[in-house]
């Protein structure tokens, strides 16, 4: 198939089963982590909140890698490094799974985070080269439906494993759903590249990467006494340095690591700053849940998982409307309530306890997951509103840069502020877990809520050539 040549009809309906595939692995991969959280803890004799460094390390590494995606695909070819992604995110699961300590089983994530960096952008960028603008949403909420299942199986594959099994099986389940994908991808996927491309801004990879990988290493060791306070002063100011040093090399350079100038784009710029700043309450989400269900309220493994399947099944149900959501209300209305909304409804969990029902439970679970699902999909296409074809690669590649930062941040954050509110010697004491997991949802709530501001920039109008399908009327003014 030629580089840019559209794909036959066939694999164009092939290619949202391939990019799901991919979202599927990730999605699945971080869901089924999370139910065994404290089994990890355990078996390696660490307290449940120090295993946030093997989640924030798999974000982190997907926010330094991110960035050279786009230059990648449009060098090498979308199917070229999306198989490569695939294989590098199976080989990291493998060697997870081996680890005998913390620390290797950090570094090992890192890998399998490499491998992810490349999967989330260049699916993206692959869909919206191929569909219209006007069938992205249908595209990319279709996409998500195969992808939601892994919050579906993942707590509940996690719970039972965890249970019957050994923690290490959570990261083996992945591999045969890799090498299927690899098949069917290097058969199938659309092959867009770039004719010519510039070269890589290696400075400013080091500059941006650097400060990033600095920062969450200040967020997440604070609190945890292991650094002293002009220690930490000292790195913040040192990541400091480093992301206005990239931030003055962007300005200079011809061909920067990330296109700052897109910024300048509306409808791109409250896409992804509104998007981070919602991403920062939603991200340290599925870290708490765990804590709050089996360390606070004493549930297993697999209760655990389940009480998590009714906001993947919420997600999934909405799907199906979201294109006629967004036709009938447009982005602005959407995601200005829809944030609050869901703000809201994270500060709902700071009201569960040990006497908290659990139909009460389930119900806002099943709540907080039509809204996130409505959230996500809002957020991921519009980016694309109003990017042309040649700003789709950088676009898809900021966009997924500041969506693993803000979860990596989230995660960190989230742990932070229950450890606050936890003595070291009382992680494993039921009534003061729930107590620091209720203050965290208090503030990753308010965080939320305040996110809002940034989508009142938006006009009526805005990403209406997106959010029309096939049977919304299109009027002259439009």
């Amino acid at each position: 198939m030629p580089s840019n040549a559209p794909p036959a009809d066939n694999i164009k309906r092939l290619l949202p089963w391939l990019v799901a595939v991919a979202f599927f692995m990730q999605s699945l991969d971080t869901t089924i982590l999370n139910t065994a959280v404290p089994a990890i803890a355990e078996a390696m004799d660490v307290t449940p909140l120090n295993v946030k460094s093997v989640l924030a390390s798999y974000t982190l590494s997907l926010a330094v890698f991110i960035p050279v995606s786009g230059w990648m695909a449009d060098r090498f070819g979308t199917r070229r490094i999306f198989a490569a992604a695939i294989g590098l995110f199976c080989l990291g699961s493998l060697l997870c799974g081996l680890s005998t300590s913390l620390e290797m089983l950090v570094a090992c994530r890192v890998i399998q985070g490499a491998g992810g960096a490349m999967m989330m952008p260049v699916g993206r960028m692959t869909l919206a080269r191929t569909f219209g603008k006007a069938d992205l949403v249908r595209a990319m909420s279709f996409v998500s439906i195969p992808a939601l299942i892994g919050p579906m199986i993942g707590p509940v594959a996690g719970g039972a494993i965890v249970h019957w099994l050994h923690w290490s099986v959570v990261f083996f389940v992945n591999i045969p759903v890799g090498l299927v994908g690899l098949y069917f991808i290097r058969r199938y996927l659309p092959d867009y590249r770039e004719d010519k491309t510039h070269p890589l801004d290696v400075l400013g990879l080091i500059l941006f990467g650097g400060g990033i990988a600095l920062l969450s290493y200040v967020l997440e060791v604070f609190g945890d006494n292991s650094l002293s306070r002009g220690e930490i002063l000292g790195l913040l100011a040192v990541s400091a340095l480093l992301l206005a040093g990239y931030g003055i090399r962007a300005s200079l350079t011809a061909f920067p690591l990330l296109d700052l100038a897109l910024f300048r784009i509306r409808t791109f710029r409250a896409a992804v700053n509104g998007g981070f700043f919602t991403r920062l309450g939603l991200g340290g989400i599925p870290f708490l849940f765990p804590l709050l269900y089996q360390v606070g309220l004493g549930f297993s493994p697999i209760q655990s998982g389940l009480l998590v399947l009714p906001q993947a099944i919420a997600s999934i149900g909405l799907k199906t409307f979201m294109p006629a959501i967004l036709a009938r209300l447009g982005y602005r209305n959407v995601l200005v309530f829809n944030t609050i909304v869901v703000g809201l409804l994270i500060m709902s969990f700071a009201t569960v306890g040990a006497e908290t029902p659990i139909w009460r439970i389930v119900l806002q679970a099943f709540v907080l997951g039509f809204f996130t699902s409505m959230q996500y999909t809002s957020m991921n296409t519009l980016v694309y509103a109003d990017v042309s074809g040649s700003q789709t690669s950088g676009a898809s590649t900021i966009a997924a840069t500041g969506q693993q930062l803000a979860i990596s941040f989230g995660v960190a954050g989230a742990s932070l502020i229950a450890a606050l509110f936890v003595p070291v010697g009382l992680h494993t004491h039921a009534a003061t877990m729930i107590y620091g997991v209720q203050q965290a949802f208090l503030v990753l709530g308010i965080i939320t809520v305040l996110s809002s501001v940034v989508f009142m920039e938006l006009k009526r109008d805005d990403g209406s050539d997106i959010s029309r399908h096939d049977d919304t009327p299109h009027h002259a003014e439009d």
